[in-house]
């Protein structure tokens, strides 16, 4: 495995010295974090605020990912801000796409000029008498602090150094060649080789068709049958919606149809999942043949019996 990547590019932001004591303190410069400090700021338009990033760039999870493919996994008028309308094309969007917009709104809302690449928040104190955070910052010149009333984490949930490895016996008597998706060489040639992809998560989902175009051969090994429910990359509704209504109200539409509907399949499963099974699988059968849908995606609980509630997932893919 390679090391983490640093960012596509270097970014030309202009920053000030982060300041020795802020209001409030966002840590993490990704969509959340991001986020996070537009809202904040949109309230309290004077308030003092820092934002810190421990990579050498911007964009958080989108920076971060590189492997072929790379793209939402929900669609971008759920997942983007309401602030900012999605008006890009496509709904699953690709990896860099959402990185764009992301910087994008961190320019136009001037919150760049609050970004400190390079700084990790690596400890925190909270003092009752004095009613503040001080926080330990390693920088790019070396260890400061810095005193914050309020707090906010937006630094996401992945290990971006050790990334989760399920790991096997016999892994290291294999003679090929081992990738993790979180530490994807850039050089990496897979054309023409014959690839197997443990998992069938929405990272699996992603890279195996990419990986298709090219390879030899491509092969999901998967420990459970999935339920995959395809969805055009380009929504029709909201291009329809578009030709009628502003950005904002595509946005606000597109936001409860899309959300109604995973309401709608979250509860089905939850209480008819018999019939949440058949929909799934009366679709995956106009495309694929039934012995392969039969062997590769009909989930069976221990007890032995058709899917139930706890074992029906939903994979929405472009």
């Amino acid at each position: 495995m390679t090391a983490a990547p640093e960012g596509h590019a270097p970014e030309d932001i202009a920053r000030t010295e982060l300041p020795g004591r802020v209001d409030v303190l966002v840590v993490g410069a990704g969509l959340s974090g991001i986020g996070a400090a537009h809202r904040i700021r949109e309230v309290n338009p004077g308030i003092e605020l820092a934002i810190l990033e421990a990579r050498a760039a911007t964009g958080g999870t989108w920076d971060l990912f590189r492997y072929p493919g790379v793209r939402s996994d929900s669609d971008m008028f759920t997942l983007s801000f309401p602030f900012r309308p999605w008006e890009g094309r496509k709904a699953i969007a690709a990896g860099g796409d959402i990185l764009d917009y992301i910087r994008a709104t961190a320019h136009e809302s001037g919150l760049e000029e609050l970004i400190h690449t390079g700084h990790r928040a690596v400890a925190a104190s909270w003092s009752s008498d004095e009613q503040e955070w001080t926080v330990e910052v390693d920088t790019p010149t070396g260890r400061r602090q810095v005193r914050a009333g309020f707090i906010h984490l937006g630094s996401g949930y992945y290990n971006y150094e050790q990334a989760h490895d399920a790991g096997f016996e016999g892994v290291e008597d294999f003679r090929g060649t081992v990738v993790h998706p979180q530490f994807w060489p850039q050089d990496l040639d897979h054309a023409g080789k014959r690839v197997v992809v443990i998992g069938s998560g929405a990272t699996a989902v992603t890279v195996v068709p990419a990986m298709a175009e090219t390879a030899a051969h491509v092969t999901m090994l998967q420990r459970t049958p999935s339920y995959v429910f395809g969805q055009p990359g380009v929504d029709p509704f909201v291009q329809m919606l578009r030709r009628r209504l502003s950005p904002a109200a595509v946005q606000k539409a597109a936001r409860v149809k899309n959300l109604g509907m995973q309401y709608f399949l979250y509860e089905l499963s939850r209480r008819r999942p018999k019939a949440a099974n058949k929909i799934a699988l009366t679709e995956l059968r106009r495309h694929l043949p039934k012995d392969v849908v039969d062997e590769h995606f009909t989930r069976r609980t221990t007890c032995g019996t058709s899917a139930c509630a706890p074992c029906l997932t939903v994979t929405s893919t472009a």
